[in-house]
């Protein structure tokens, strides 16, 4: 029993050993998604601050677990007055719960790049398991004047319903209860002798 676990602990350390970390590239990112309004027309909104990476032991980074924060005070529907009203009492109370989180629980590839991806969504204090769709490409090594890197971009979408996190209690004929996630960015892998330096 005493060396079972031995066992199990050795390579619990040695997975966490090989693990490496990816982050995002804001530049080339985005965190979005769409709701319907009065059954019409599409409103397409996205937060602008947050902090994204995934980290994965494997190669292929098929192993790889996602984290997302996003600050809820940065939405952006590019409407101010909109804005606000997302940002108050009646939607995400950002004064109470000002970041929203996700961080993954599964990667499973379904077919070539694609990939079902769950994960524990935290919103309006509220946490619930989420399942979304994931294309994974890459990682290709690109190279520039600063050297070598690897690099690899991931896109994801799915839909949750907002009644689910208790945002909102405005009709569905005025703003849909369904809403469109939308996602991608691309990922860089950390140099470990950089981050030694810092």
């Amino acid at each position: 029993m005493n060396s079972f676990v031995v066992s199990v602990a050795a390579l619990f350390c040695l997975t966490t050993a090989n693990a490496q970390t990816w982050n995002v590239d804001k530049a080339h990112a985005k965190v979005g998604f769409t709701v319907t309004h009065l059954m019409l027309s599409e409103v397409d909104g996205n937060f602008k601050n947050y902090e994204a990476k995934l980290t994965a032991s494997k190669p292929d980074l098929s192993d790889a677990v996602i984290e997302l924060t996003a600050d809820v005070n940065s939405i952006d529907t590019d409407n101010d007055r909109r804005d606000g009203h997302l940002k108050g009492a009646d939607f995400f109370d950002a004064a109470k719960f000002p970041t929203l989180t996700f961080k993954s629980t599964s990667f499973k590839k379904v077919e070539g790049k694609k990939y079902k991806l769950t994960g524990d969504l935290t919103m309006h204090g509220i946490t619930k398991p989420l399942t979304l769709d994931a294309v994974l490409t890459g990682p290709v090594t690109m190279e520039n004047q600063m050297g070598k890197q690897e690099k690899a971009g991931l896109k994801i979408s799915g839909t949750l319903k907002r009644s689910d996190y208790s945002l909102g209690t405005i009709p569905v004929t005025v703003v849909s209860d369904e809403v469109e996630l939308k996602a991608f960015g691309e990922f860089a892998k950390a140099n470990p002798a950089v981050a030694e330096k810092k």
